[in-house]
């Protein structure tokens, strides 16, 4: 039975705390330990039972305990410490972002799109880590004063829960979010109701509710489709589960996040100058946008579009191919068709944005989005490679080094993942800059100053708390699961708090291989169970619900937690959150990392590991393959290198980076490699102790981690190389464009009809070395072209010697271009370029010569289908 009415109910907070409303309804608190310390004071066990809800948790509190917190002195006190420290965060002006010059008229704002964002766990909208990444994002650009706002969705269920069965096997639950009981407010109209966005579907339009969640000093605004406005049952269903239904689903959920939230931010007010797609799910934003810059600004579409990509920011994630979105043709024609039509483009021309051939093939989110944005990345060095490789198909004509997708690597937002105590400790010793620049070397080598006691203390007080954390969740997990009385009771023993811990915890997708360990069981039995030398695994994760393959893992897990001899030395923790994978990143000593190379894009949480003192041991992927081999380079040339000096003492590396044609020999090969280690190295070392039964050989290896690594892998040096490298430029290019009734930009889509009518016409006549014969170190090669130009003049295009070493297959690597310099005309109009390139180094080398079109409003370096080569003769 439907209410003819509804209304809503909200805390009676007397007004002496009146002001933890306005701390519950910050997000800020999510890493603010004093904040967070301060509801657990209000009643710590429902802080616990609500999931970490300060909004939920002040509408269920006992009326009682609230009138007795306005009469406790020393709570008042701690609030107005709370309350004071939040609104200095939020009026102080004085941020890295204010302090950098701004060069160029405008102001800054950038629109972070992201289909999940994992700010807290109370709030499920994510799924794992490219939801934890986002949320960091924000937080990171909040505390660097970073003009930011961010678009998302909000789920109405969110991702799923997991528990076990009786057989080990995953099950999936899923639960309501009650947006009336999260930390999240309806947006609203001029006139005071909740604003809603319109979105035109196949016959119908479909609205979605505006909601707002606030990050410190950046806002997150969430669609949400599960109104009453919506009277198509499917529609209400569109923003219910993340990455829930097939594909029509899915396209439908794309729509409402880059079209609709494009839209929301124009009806709140907002005009952005820069948008940065995070993952390709929210790509249909640079459609809109073109479409609205048309209309605006009484743009053509080539003129919209040069204007559009000019402040387009895109990163993708995913280096397999299955985790890109495609569409049909067929799909596409129906839900953009009249799109289509209204901007001006045939069927044939729309599908081509989204396409990596024109004439064939699915619509893919990814290609929409490298074709359209003006910079784009990777996320990590690895991961820039392999993303160039993968998409080199967009730009057949250029070498994969110069594939225009660079890369940045993650971070990790240190005050969200870093434990209290260890928080205390760096305050002690690094002072309050380690909050304030994370990012400066100097900072962290303070580290070296704590002594080994105090830092293996707080470290084991961590454990201890972790390893009592872990069997509270352990039992519960036996009573959910209707185990015997003598396996529940038996919860209160698993682990040893003074073992060597090893943690594991990710999605268990296949490729990150979270059984490599106990490939070789019998070995792995030995290791554990050493009586002298005890080791303990924690595993946590989710299986996604339709990956069997990932499930049977968990099942294998599972099974082994089972076993009376392995019971205590193996867990599995169900139902992995951020509140999970904080407990296991503040308290292990080992974070264990064994994705196949090179399929981890770029992984986040050895990184939280890491600022907690554990030590990583993972395959060379990702963030760690750069971590490891920027070290050992910089240790080999370094002429001070100390004989304790080498890469493992950060960690270790398992493999020395090899791939082989065989994954299941890959696996073995880096199994072997994986129990070497912890034989030889990670065990002894952990239990190398002397009369004070302090590893001091360990704690050198912490504080090495902690130095090197953590100036490296924060998000607040992350969102600078995004500012400075991205935002800041794509917002200088954009208002230079937009300026004058986007004078610049009709220019630009002129020129670049001129010069796509022209470019048949463009050919390299010839091409010489104006020096015969070898060439001695130290002394140039001078080479000459001769380019056929049509109608276009030498200011309309690069002419490069393009130089490099000859490889045994006769090709050309470690390329360099030059840039050859007009020298005039001969007598049938063809021009003459000439360049200089030294010689550095003896060897087989080779040259050649390309022409491309350059212009100073050019967002990108390379047009497709518009370079021309020397033709090889």
């Amino acid at each position: 039975m439907k209410p003819v009415r509804t209304f809503d109910i909200i805390p009676a907070l007397p007004s002496a705390i009146e002001g933890l409303r306005a701390a519950a309804y910050n997000l800020r608190w999510t890493w603010d330990h004093e904040t967070i310390e301060l509801f657990r004071r209000l009643d710590r066990d429902l802080w616990e039972s609500t999931g970490h809800n300060p909004v939920l948790m002040l509408g269920t509190i006992e009326q009682e305990k609230l009138e007795s917190a306005a009469r406790d002195d020393a709570f008042l006190a701690h609030l107005r410490r709370v309350s004071a420290s939040l609104e200095l965060y939020l009026e102080d002006g004085v941020t890295w972002f204010s302090r950098r010059p701004h060069p160029g008229p405008g102001k800054l704002l950038t629109a972070y799109f992201s289909a999940e964002f994992g700010l807290t766990e109370c709030l499920s909208i994510f799924a794992g880590g490219l939801g934890i990444l986002a949320g960091d994002h924000l937080k990171s650009s909040s505390d660097l004063g970073v003009p930011l706002v961010g678009v998302g969705l909000l789920y109405q269920q969110g991702y799923f829960r997991q528990y076990t069965n009786q057989s080990g096997w995953q099950q999936e639950s899923y639960e309501d979010n009650d947006f009336n009981n999260l930390p999240v407010s309806p947006v609203l109209d001029i006139v005071g109701r909740p604003l809603t966005v319109g979105l035109e579907f196949p016959g119908r339009e479909v609205r979605a509710q505006v909601w707002a969640a606030q990050a410190g000093r950046v806002p997150l605004y969430l669609l949400d489709t599960n109104i009453t406005a919506n009277v198509n049952a499917e529609d209400r269903m569109i923003t219910y589960q993340l990455y829930g239904g097939d594909r029509e689903m899915r396209i439908r959920q794309e729509i409402v996040l880059g079209i609709g939230g494009y839209r929301a931010l124009r009806a709140i007010g907002l005009e952005p100058t820069v948008y940065h797609m995070n993952e390709g799910h929210s790509a249909f934003l640079a459609l809109e946008r073109i479409r609205q810059l048309m209309e605006a600004r009484k743009l053509g579409y080539a003129e919209a579009r040069e204007l559009a990509t000019a402040s387009l920011v895109f990163t993708t994630h995913t280096p397999v191919e299955a985790g890109h979105d495609y569409f049909s043709p067929e799909q596409m024609d129906r839900y953009f068709g009249a799109f289509a039509a209204r901007i001006g483009l045939s069927g044939r021309e729309f599908m081509a944005l989204g396409r990596k051939s024109p004439d064939e093939g699915e619509f893919c989110m990814t290609v929409l989005a490298l074709r359209l944005a003006s910079y784009s990345n990777g996320v990590s060095k690895l991961h820039g490679e392999v993303s160039r490789r993968m998409w080199q198909v967009l730009w057949p004509e250029v070498s994969v080094d110069e594939v225009p997708i660079r890369h940045i690597t993650n971070g990790v937002h240190f005050p969200s993942w870093i434990s209290l105590e260890m928080d205390q400790l760096y305050d002690r010793y690094l002072g309050p800059k380690w909050h304030e620049e994370p990012a400066d070397h100097q900072v962290w080598n303070r580290v070296h100053s704590i002594s080994a006691e105090e830092l293996w203390r707080t470290h084991e007080r961590r454990r201890d708390r972790m390893v009592g954390w872990v069997r509270n969740r352990v039992r519960a997990q036996r009573i959910r699961r209707g185990a015997p009385p003598s396996e529940i009771a038996a919860a209160q023993e698993v682990l040893n708090p003074d073992a060597l811990t090893i943690g594991f915890a990710r999605r268990f997708a296949t490729y990150k291989r979270a059984t490599l360990i106990l490939r070789d069981f019998p070995r792995l039995e030995r290791i554990l169970t050493n009586p002298q030398m005890p080791v303990q695994l924690i595993y946590s994760g989710k299986a996604h619900p339709r990956d069997d393959a990932g499930k049977e893992l968990i099942r294998q897990i599972t099974g082994l937690t089972r076993q009376p001899a392995l019971g205590r030395h193996i867990v599995f923790i169900e139902d992995y959150d951020m509140g999970v994978a904080r407990a296991l990143v503040q308290g292990v000593d080992v974070w264990l990392n064994t994705p196949r190379r090179p399929l981890e894009a770029s992984g986040t949480s050895g990184m939280k590991a890491a600022a907690n003192g554990a030590l990583n041991l993972s395959t060379l992927d990702g963030w760690w393959d750069e971590i490891w081999t920027t070290r050992e380079d910089a240790l080999s040339a370094s002429r001070f290198r100390r004989a304790s000096d080498s890469p493992s003492s950060i960690g270790w590396a398992i493999g020395r980076g090899e791939t082989y044609n065989s994954s299941d020999y890959q696996d073995q090969v880096e199994a072997e490699a994986l129990y070497d280690l912890l034989e030889r190295d990670v065990v002894p070392s952990f239990y190398d102790r002397g009369e004070d039964r302090i590893p001091r050989r360990w704690v050198e290896r912490m504080k090495a981690s902690i130095a090197t690594v953590c100036p490296l892998v924060n998000t607040n040096r992350m969102v600078k190389d995004y500012t400075e490298e991205f935002y800041l430029k794509a917002h200088e290019h954009y208002l230079a464009l937009e300026a004058d009734g986007a004078a610049r930009s009709r220019l630009l889509a002129a020129w670049m009809a001129r010069v796509r009518q022209a470019w048949p016409e463009v050919r390299v006549e010839a091409v010489e070395q104006l020096s015969n014969g070898a060439l001695l170190v130290g002394t140039s090669l001078q080479a000459r072209a001769r380019v056929r130009l049509g109608p276009l003049s030498p200011e309309d295009v690069r002419v490069e010697l393009f130089e490099g070493r000859v490889d045994p297959s006769g090709e050309l690597s470690e390329t360099e271009s030059i840039r050859m310099t007009p020298a005039g005309q001969d007598a049938e109009g063809v021009s003459r370029f000439e360049a200089t390139a030294p010689c550095a180094r003896s060897g087989k080398y080779g040259f050649t010569v390309r022409v491309r079109p350059d212009h100073p409003d050019l967002a990108a370096p390379f047009v497709p289908g518009l370079i021309c080569w020397a033709a090889h003769r």
